[in-house]
């Protein structure tokens, strides 16, 4: 299964420590009833354990529930770790989260205001 993920809606990571033996039924009932979110929205839902170096994605394509599930080689993700949190990310936030980056970055150039001559 290869799924573009580029134009999903929202991008939602839940932040502390989730059990990482819950399945995909498991998942769905945390998103909807600690974070009363829907499952089934055009959203993906990332969820990271104790350990840093894994994590899992929920996504409903329409007709079941997809869930991924990596563990890294190497290296640790920069998982937020305020627990009972879940916040909203852009794709570039998703990029720098997989990438063992911080979904915080200071910006390099900021954007110029227009002014009126």
């Amino acid at each position: 299964m290869k799924q573009d993920f580029t134009h999903v809606k929202n991008i939602y990571i839940i932040c502390g420590k989730t059990d990482m033996r819950k399945g995909i039924d498991g998942l769905a009932t945390l998103i909807q009833d600690t974070f009363e979110l829907d499952p089934y929205s055009d959203a993906i839902f990332l969820f990271s354990g104790w350990s840093k170096d894994r994590y899992k994605c929920l996504y409903f394509d329409g007709d079941g529930f997809a869930m991924l599930y990596k563990r890294l080689d190497q290296g640790k993700l920069q998982w937020p770790r305020n627990e009972k949190e879940v916040r909203k990310l852009t794709q570039q936030e998703l990029r720098w989260l997989l990438e063992g980056l911080s979904i915080q970055q200071p910006k390099a150039i900021s954007t110029a205001k227009k002014s009126v001559f």
